[in-house]
């Protein structure tokens, strides 16, 4: 079951992209939309499969690949992965839905997203070290095309600019697992046999400070953030959606599973530093949003700061806090989703997507109060009031780490001050006032528009009435984690005295 998550997807990819025949955009697009709600509803059928009250990874399947590379197709799923393969699954259904039906080159567009899909999927079931690299790393080439080919004017440099910069992730990453699995006298890359690996405490910090700054550019953290802001106002609205909802989330994923994981002990001594360099990027991220006049460009810096709730919750290291830390990446994908949708949606109808030009667009006769509507409950979410699936996932991450970091927390939690005070500013001058004579007379937004957004905007709110249906998942398995990495950090320190 999980190998068809991945190969699905890629195999319908490589028909689509080389069938010798001519493939209309329309079929081409019916396929692309079939095999994903094939796969999102194949990772339903896990969810609902799936055994709540166990911590081991499920569903694994394992087949010897590079023997004298130690190398095995290793796959499993437990509760840090599974919530973010069924968002994965749904907000590429979500992209498909709301690419333009009119897309150049439409069977190349649509077979990248297959991969790029199937490659998330891979790095989120692999359960070897060199397997989850394999697809970490080939995400990025169906990424990187996707925003040079389909972008905005500065496509090219903010692609490039994209690839450099996860390209130095990568390797920092691959340097991390092979100091790892040479100095640790392993014979396989599998993960579980690496995490039981005893390593005097100037190893651990070495290696797991390539993982930090690896897995720091791809979520971003400040200062290698850089990137973020460029890639999202040049690429699509649907290629937005994706890398905000569940790209970014393959970095905080690393870190839990990687970082976290396999050098408890070195955590703990850095975690001080850690939460700091989270409110670093909370407070960087949510003050370089209130000075952006640029819609996209807002909700992007808004991803830094929330970002860094994650690295937050992780540091602490608490049971709550790792639940947390899953419920925010979850909650964070629907909400950047739904935000950038509706962002999109805006600039295809205004031609504008500048704060200072946009005014009353909530004009019910002229404007686009939908839109409006979906966008004030975004804000609504993105800002944690209660109600929505974000005011619970901020709550946790508050709640599981303040008494380990009662400062940080407290610092952190002007970033959702701050977050309610550039949202009002969007809000307030884009969709209240008079409608403003540049954008009059805006076409109507049709339906399967709305739809996308419509869908992501029920979920936040079911969510937020009833997260247990996340939590349920997830529990077990950081509760659990908490107790085997006190027990590994123990167990080293005695070996190491």
């Amino acid at each position: 079951m999980l190998s068809a998550l991945i190969w699905v997807p890629i195999i319908t990819a490589a028909i689509m992209a080389f069938w010798p025949g001519n493939i209309t955009p329309k079929v081409t697009r019916q396929l692309t939309l079939i095999v994903a709600s094939g796969v999102f509803i194949l990772s339903l059928i896990l969810a609902s499969q799936f055994h709540t009250e166990s911590a081991s990874q499920q569903f694994v399947e394992i087949i010897p690949w590079i023997d004298v590379l130690g190398l095995s197709y290793h796959l499993g799923v437990d509760g840090l992965s599974l919530p973010l393969l069924v968002l994965n699954a749904l907000l590429t259904c979500i992209a498909i839905v709301s690419t333009d039906e009119a897309i150049q080159r439409p069977r190349f567009y649509y077979a990248l997203l297959l991969v790029l899909n199937a490659c998330v999927a891979g790095a989120f079931l692999a359960q070897d070290l060199l397997l989850f690299f394999v697809f970490y790393e080939i995400e990025l080439i169906p990424l990187y095309l996707l925003i040079a080919i389909w972008g905005g004017k500065k496509r090219g440099y903010a692609a490039t600019k994209f690839l450099i910069y996860t390209a130095i992730s990568g390797i920092l990453i691959l340097a991390a697992f092979f100091g790892l699995f040479f100095l640790s006298d392993a014979s396989t890359f599998a993960y579980e046999s690496l995490r039981h690996h005893t390593l005097p405490l100037a190893t651990q910090f070495l290696l797991l400070g390539a993982i930090l700054v690896g897995f720091a550019i791809k979520i971003p953290l400040v200062p290698f953030h850089t990137w973020l802001p460029d890639a999202h106002v040049e690429a699509s609205t649907p290629i937005s959606v994706l890398l905000a909802g569940v790209l970014l989330k393959l970095g905080t994923y690393g870190l839990l599973r990687f970082g976290l994981g396999l050098f408890p002990e070195a955590w703990q001594i850095l975690a001080p530093s850690l939460a700091t360099w989270a409110v670093v990027s909370v407070l960087y991220g949510s003050l370089n949003a209130i000075a952006q006049t640029d819609m996209k460009k807002m909700v992007a810096y808004s991803s830094v700061g929330h970002m860094g709730y994650i690295l937050l919750a992780i540091a602490a290291a608490t049971p709550l806090s790792l639940l947390a830390s899953v419920i925010q990446m979850t909650s964070h994908g629907l909400i950047s989703g739904l935000l950038f949708l509706l962002v999109g949606v805006v600039y295809k109808k205004t031609g504008t997507r500048d704060i200072e030009v946009l005014r009353g667009l909530l004009n019910p006769e002229r404007g686009l109060p939908v839109v409006g509507s979906l966008m004030v409950l975004g804000v609504m979410a993105s800002a944690g009031l209660p109600g929505m699936v974000g005011f619970i996932s901020e709550f946790l991450v508050f709640r599981g780490s303040y008494p380990v970091f009662p400062i940080q927390t407290l610092l952190s939690l002007v970033g959702t001050g701050l977050t309610s005070v550039y949202f009002l500013l969007l809000v307030n001058r884009v969709f209240f006032g008079r409608l403003s004579e540049v954008v009059e007379n805006l076409p109507q937004v049709q339906w399967k528009e709305r739809a996308p957004a419509i869908a992501l905007a029920m979920l936040i709110v079911m969510l937020g009435l009833q997260p247990n249906w996340i939590v349920r998942w997830t529990e077990t398995t950081t509760t659990t984690m908490t107790l085997t990495n006190q027990q590994l950090t123990a167990n080293t320190q005695t070996v190491l005295d």
